[in-house]
């Protein structure tokens, strides 16, 4: 099962956002630097993301997009269903044509393995990475290799007295 940039590019920048979002609206050109993302793909994506209530856009000077809800309740699976991303592991696209225009003998196990995948992001929130140690971790040190990012690091600290997940 390969999971696509689309997918994966919408999931990083929303997890950024989710760590950045306690400083105010986040703007895309902030993403973009931190996560190396193009900010016209980033544009794309949030457009998305806006339009399915995931994001909220605020406008002027200093806007940029915040979550529209917490953290704990916006799922990984959620965004990738957002940007239209397919977690379809069969040939067939799930048809069932994959064999002359027939299911193939190992239709049903790629089927179920594409069931499973999503199920197991429908269980992860960006809250749950957000206290990941290691997810802090490479937060940390993208907000350090920015310019003037002395100023922007995000605190941690209040996520460190959590179990990581």
């Amino acid at each position: 099962m390969k999971l696509t940039t689309k997918g994966r590019y919408a999931v990083t920048a929303m997890l950024d956002l989710a760590l950045h979002g306690d400083q105010g609206p986040v703007s895309l050109a902030d993403i973009s630097a931190r996560q190396e993302i193009s900010l016209s793909y980033l544009e794309q994506l949030f457009s998305r993301l806006r339009r399915h209530n995931l994001v909220v856009s605020v406008r002027g000077p200093g806007g940029g997009y915040r979550l529209s809800r917490d953290a704990d309740d916006v799922y990984i699976a959620e965004v990738v269903d957002t940007v239209s991303e397919s977690l379809d592991t069969t040939r067939c696209g799930n048809k069932g044509d994959c064999q002359n225009g027939e299911k193939c003998l190992t239709h049903h196990l790629w089927s179920d393995l594409s069931e499973r995948i999503h199920q197991f992001l429908s269980e992860i929130s960006l809250g749950d990475l957000m206290r990941k140690r290691e997810i802090r971790q490479v937060a940390d040190r993208q907000n350090r290799r920015q310019p003037g990012a002395a100023s922007e690091t995000i605190n941690t600290e209040r996520l460190t007295d959590q179990t990581p997940a």
